[in-house]
Protein backbone atom coordinates (compact mmCIF):
# COMPACT_ATOMS: atom_id res chain seq x y z
CA UNK A 1 0.00 0.00 0.00
CA UNK A 2 1.98 3.17 -0.99
CA UNK A 3 2.25 5.66 2.21
CA UNK A 4 0.12 8.13 0.67
CA UNK A 5 -2.95 5.79 1.32
CA UNK A 6 -2.46 5.60 5.04
CA UNK A 7 -4.32 8.50 5.50
CA UNK A 8 -7.66 7.07 3.26
CA UNK A 9 -6.70 3.98 5.85
CA UNK A 10 -7.00 5.71 8.47
CA UNK A 11 -10.19 7.76 8.29
CA UNK A 12 -12.29 4.27 6.85
CA UNK A 13 -11.14 2.45 9.56
CA UNK A 14 -13.48 2.00 13.03
CA UNK A 15 -12.69 3.39 15.76
CA UNK A 16 -11.14 1.51 19.15
CA UNK A 17 -13.52 2.37 21.58
CA UNK A 18 -11.56 1.25 24.45
CA UNK A 19 -9.08 3.78 23.79
CA UNK A 20 -9.15 7.95 23.34
CA UNK A 21 -7.05 10.52 21.80
CA UNK A 22 -6.26 12.65 24.99
CA UNK A 23 -3.61 15.75 23.45
CA UNK A 24 -3.53 16.83 19.43
CA UNK A 25 -0.40 18.75 18.35
CA UNK A 26 1.60 19.24 21.17
CA UNK A 27 4.92 20.98 19.99
CA UNK A 28 8.16 19.37 21.48
CA UNK A 29 10.42 21.70 19.39
CA UNK A 30 9.95 24.94 17.45
CA UNK A 31 9.49 23.62 13.86
CA UNK A 32 6.50 22.90 11.91
CA UNK A 33 6.91 18.84 11.86
CA UNK A 34 7.92 19.25 16.01
CA UNK A 35 4.40 18.33 17.02
CA UNK A 36 2.84 15.21 18.74
CA UNK A 37 -0.26 13.55 19.56
CA UNK A 38 -1.26 11.36 22.81
CA UNK A 39 -3.33 8.43 23.13
CA UNK A 40 -4.57 6.45 26.24
CA UNK A 41 -6.92 3.92 27.45
CA UNK A 42 -10.25 4.72 28.02
CA UNK A 43 -10.79 3.53 31.41
CA UNK A 44 -7.37 5.02 32.80
CA UNK A 45 -7.34 5.12 36.90
CA UNK A 46 -3.24 4.89 37.66
CA UNK A 47 -0.05 5.61 35.63
CA UNK A 48 0.14 3.14 33.18
CA UNK A 49 3.57 2.42 30.40
CA UNK A 50 4.04 3.89 27.70
CA UNK A 51 4.40 3.14 23.84
CA UNK A 52 6.72 5.96 21.85
CA UNK A 53 5.39 5.00 18.07
CA UNK A 54 7.42 5.83 15.16
CA UNK A 55 5.71 5.87 11.50
CA UNK A 56 7.71 5.21 8.54
CA UNK A 57 7.52 6.80 5.17
CA UNK A 58 11.10 6.34 3.43
CA UNK A 59 12.30 8.78 5.77
CA UNK A 60 11.07 11.23 3.08
CA UNK A 61 6.88 11.00 3.64
CA UNK A 62 4.58 10.60 6.45
CA UNK A 63 1.96 12.45 8.78
CA UNK A 64 1.26 11.27 12.20
CA UNK A 65 -2.52 11.87 12.03
CA UNK A 66 -2.90 9.12 9.39
CA UNK A 67 -1.62 6.86 12.20
CA UNK A 68 -4.23 7.36 14.42
CA UNK A 69 -5.55 3.71 14.31
CA UNK A 70 -1.89 2.13 15.69
CA UNK A 71 -1.99 4.81 18.23
CA UNK A 72 -5.88 3.48 19.05
CA UNK A 73 -4.73 -0.27 18.80
CA UNK A 74 -1.30 0.20 21.35
CA UNK A 75 -4.08 2.65 23.80
CA UNK A 76 -6.91 0.14 23.46
CA UNK A 77 -4.08 -2.62 24.74
CA UNK A 78 -3.47 -0.37 27.87
CA UNK A 79 -0.51 1.72 27.17
CA UNK A 80 -0.25 5.44 26.81
CA UNK A 81 0.72 5.84 23.61
CA UNK A 82 2.93 8.95 21.86
CA UNK A 83 3.05 9.32 17.76
CA UNK A 84 5.54 12.23 16.98
CA UNK A 85 5.93 13.73 13.15
CA UNK A 86 9.70 14.22 12.98
CA UNK A 87 11.69 15.95 9.78
CA UNK A 88 12.02 14.54 6.57
CA UNK A 89 14.05 14.23 3.55
CA UNK A 90 15.20 16.41 2.08
CA UNK A 91 14.57 19.27 4.51
CA UNK A 92 17.26 17.51 6.81
CA UNK A 93 19.02 14.78 6.23
CA UNK A 94 20.57 11.98 8.47
CA UNK A 95 20.74 12.40 11.44
CA UNK A 96 18.40 14.92 11.97
CA UNK A 97 15.61 13.12 11.69
CA UNK A 98 16.66 10.65 14.30
CA UNK A 99 17.36 13.53 16.55
CA UNK A 100 14.35 14.90 16.30
CA UNK A 101 12.92 11.35 17.41
CA UNK A 102 14.98 11.59 20.34
CA UNK A 103 13.99 14.66 20.93
CA UNK A 104 10.29 13.93 21.00
CA UNK A 105 10.80 10.70 23.45
CA UNK A 106 12.66 13.19 25.90
CA UNK A 107 9.31 14.80 25.68
CA UNK A 108 7.48 12.30 26.51
CA UNK A 109 9.58 11.37 29.51
CA UNK A 110 9.20 14.55 31.33
CA UNK A 111 5.54 15.33 30.27
CA UNK A 112 4.00 11.82 29.85
CA UNK A 113 2.69 12.12 33.68
CA UNK A 114 0.21 14.17 32.93
CA UNK A 115 -1.48 12.02 30.33
CA UNK A 116 -1.02 9.28 32.88
CA UNK A 117 1.73 7.59 31.58
CA UNK A 118 4.51 5.93 33.51
CA UNK A 119 7.58 7.55 32.47
CA UNK A 120 9.66 4.82 34.14
CA UNK A 121 7.96 2.50 31.89
CA UNK A 122 8.45 2.74 28.05
CA UNK A 123 8.88 0.82 25.21
CA UNK A 124 10.17 1.56 21.31
CA UNK A 125 7.80 0.75 18.55
CA UNK A 126 7.77 1.77 14.75
CA UNK A 127 7.61 0.14 11.21
CA UNK A 128 9.60 0.23 8.34
CA UNK A 129 11.60 3.83 8.64
CA UNK A 130 10.00 4.35 11.82
CA UNK A 131 11.20 1.26 13.42
CA UNK A 132 15.06 1.79 12.24
CA UNK A 133 14.31 5.21 13.76
CA UNK A 134 13.26 3.58 17.07
CA UNK A 135 16.13 0.53 16.55
CA UNK A 136 18.49 3.37 16.57
CA UNK A 137 17.34 5.21 19.18
CA UNK A 138 17.15 1.88 21.69
CA UNK A 139 20.87 0.62 20.21
CA UNK A 140 23.04 3.86 19.50
CA UNK A 141 24.54 5.79 22.36
CA UNK A 142 24.28 9.11 20.22
CA UNK A 143 20.82 9.55 20.66
CA UNK A 144 19.00 8.89 23.96
CA UNK A 145 22.09 8.03 26.22
CA UNK A 146 23.87 11.76 25.70
CA UNK A 147 20.32 12.74 27.29
CA UNK A 148 20.45 10.55 29.89
CA UNK A 149 17.67 8.66 28.75
CA UNK A 150 18.74 5.00 27.92
CA UNK A 151 17.91 3.54 31.21
CA UNK A 152 14.10 4.42 30.66
CA UNK A 153 13.77 2.16 27.15
CA UNK A 154 12.45 -1.13 28.64
CA UNK A 155 12.08 -3.26 25.25
CA UNK A 156 11.73 -2.24 21.94
CA UNK A 157 9.31 -3.48 18.88
CA UNK A 158 10.03 -2.87 14.91
CA UNK A 159 7.61 -4.37 12.29
CA UNK A 160 9.40 -4.42 8.70
CA UNK A 161 12.38 -2.61 9.77
CA UNK A 162 15.92 -2.09 7.70
CA UNK A 163 18.16 -3.05 10.14
CA UNK A 164 21.08 -4.07 8.22
CA UNK A 165 21.27 -3.22 4.82
CA UNK A 166 24.56 -2.09 2.82
CA UNK A 167 26.22 -1.29 0.63
CA UNK A 168 23.80 1.49 -0.23
CA UNK A 169 22.49 0.26 -3.91
CA UNK A 170 18.94 1.63 -3.79
CA UNK A 171 17.48 4.96 -4.75
CA UNK A 172 16.05 5.57 -0.90
CA UNK A 173 19.57 4.28 0.79
CA UNK A 174 21.81 6.38 -1.36
CA UNK A 175 19.35 9.45 -1.08
CA UNK A 176 19.31 9.06 2.51
CA UNK A 177 22.52 7.30 3.78
CA UNK A 178 24.73 7.45 1.12
CA UNK A 179 26.80 11.15 2.31
CA UNK A 180 26.90 9.69 6.00
CA UNK A 181 30.52 10.44 7.44
CA UNK A 182 30.06 6.61 9.23
CA UNK A 183 28.45 4.19 7.11
CA UNK A 184 29.09 1.34 8.92
CA UNK A 185 27.33 3.38 11.95
CA UNK A 186 24.33 3.93 10.28
CA UNK A 187 23.12 0.04 10.66
CA UNK A 188 21.43 -0.54 13.49
CA UNK A 189 23.19 -4.58 13.27
CA UNK A 190 26.20 -2.68 14.67
CA UNK A 191 25.02 -1.51 17.72
CA UNK A 192 23.42 -4.47 18.90
CA UNK A 193 25.22 -5.35 22.34
CA UNK A 194 24.39 -7.49 25.41
CA UNK A 195 23.27 -4.32 27.03
CA UNK A 196 20.54 -3.68 24.17
CA UNK A 197 16.81 -3.76 25.51
CA UNK A 198 14.59 -6.84 24.57
CA UNK A 199 13.45 -6.68 21.39
CA UNK A 200 10.37 -8.00 19.08
CA UNK A 201 11.13 -8.03 16.09
CA UNK A 202 8.97 -9.21 13.46
CA UNK A 203 8.62 -9.23 9.01
CA UNK A 204 6.02 -10.62 6.64
CA UNK A 205 7.56 -13.13 4.23
CA UNK A 206 5.94 -11.50 1.46
CA UNK A 207 7.95 -8.12 2.07
CA UNK A 208 9.26 -7.21 -1.20
CA UNK A 209 10.71 -3.64 0.02
CA UNK A 210 12.52 -4.26 3.29
CA UNK A 211 13.45 -8.23 2.84
CA UNK A 212 12.81 -10.64 5.99
CA UNK A 213 16.81 -10.83 5.89
CA UNK A 214 16.94 -7.91 8.27
CA UNK A 215 15.18 -9.12 10.68
CA UNK A 216 16.21 -12.19 10.89
CA UNK A 217 20.02 -11.07 11.69
CA UNK A 218 19.13 -8.69 13.73
CA UNK A 219 17.49 -10.71 16.11
CA UNK A 220 20.38 -13.43 15.78
CA UNK A 221 22.70 -10.75 16.74
CA UNK A 222 20.87 -9.60 19.40
CA UNK A 223 20.50 -13.46 20.95
CA UNK A 224 24.42 -13.82 19.73
CA UNK A 225 25.51 -10.97 21.99
CA UNK A 226 23.46 -12.42 25.25
CA UNK A 227 20.22 -9.86 24.55
CA UNK A 228 16.82 -11.33 24.16
CA UNK A 229 15.32 -11.23 20.68
CA UNK A 230 11.43 -12.34 20.00
CA UNK A 231 11.44 -13.20 16.58
CA UNK A 232 8.37 -13.40 14.14
CA UNK A 233 7.78 -13.98 10.68
CA UNK A 234 3.97 -13.82 8.90
CA UNK A 235 3.96 -16.17 5.75
CA UNK A 236 1.10 -14.24 3.84
CA UNK A 237 1.97 -10.54 5.16
CA UNK A 238 3.60 -7.90 2.88
CA UNK A 239 5.74 -4.46 3.61
CA UNK A 240 2.66 -2.26 5.28
CA UNK A 241 0.82 -5.52 6.64
CA UNK A 242 2.73 -5.94 9.74
CA UNK A 243 1.06 -2.15 10.54
CA UNK A 244 -2.46 -2.33 8.84
CA UNK A 245 -2.60 -5.95 10.88
CA UNK A 246 -2.48 -3.49 14.17
CA UNK A 247 -5.91 -2.17 12.97
CA UNK A 248 -9.72 -3.85 13.36
CA UNK A 249 -9.92 -4.77 10.10
CA UNK A 250 -6.25 -5.66 9.55
CA UNK A 251 -6.26 -8.35 12.84
CA UNK A 252 -7.59 -10.94 10.52
CA UNK A 253 -4.43 -10.73 8.60
CA UNK A 254 -2.07 -11.72 11.13
CA UNK A 255 -2.28 -11.91 15.23
CA UNK A 256 0.86 -9.24 15.14
CA UNK A 257 -1.52 -7.56 17.61
CA UNK A 258 -1.50 -10.10 20.07
CA UNK A 259 1.84 -11.20 19.90
CA UNK A 260 3.41 -7.91 20.51
CA UNK A 261 0.61 -7.40 23.42
CA UNK A 262 2.39 -10.67 24.89
CA UNK A 263 5.47 -9.38 24.46
CA UNK A 264 4.61 -6.17 25.96
CA UNK A 265 3.20 -7.79 29.20
CA UNK A 266 6.30 -9.62 29.86
CA UNK A 267 8.92 -6.51 29.16
CA UNK A 268 6.94 -3.19 29.45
Amino acid sequence: MPISLFSLFNALCPKEWRSRKVASSIPYGLGERHRLDVYAPRKLKQPVPVVFFVYGGSWSDGDRRNYDFAGRAMAALGYVTVIADYRLVPEVEYPLFLEDCADAFAWTVAHIERYGGDPNSLALMGHSAGAYNAVMLALHPQYLERRGLLDRICCMVGLSGPYDFMPFDGPISLRVFGAAPDPMGTQPINHAKRASPPAFLASGDKDRIVYPRNTKVLAAKLRREGGIAVEKHYPSLGHPHTLLALSIPGRRLAPVLADVARFLRQYL
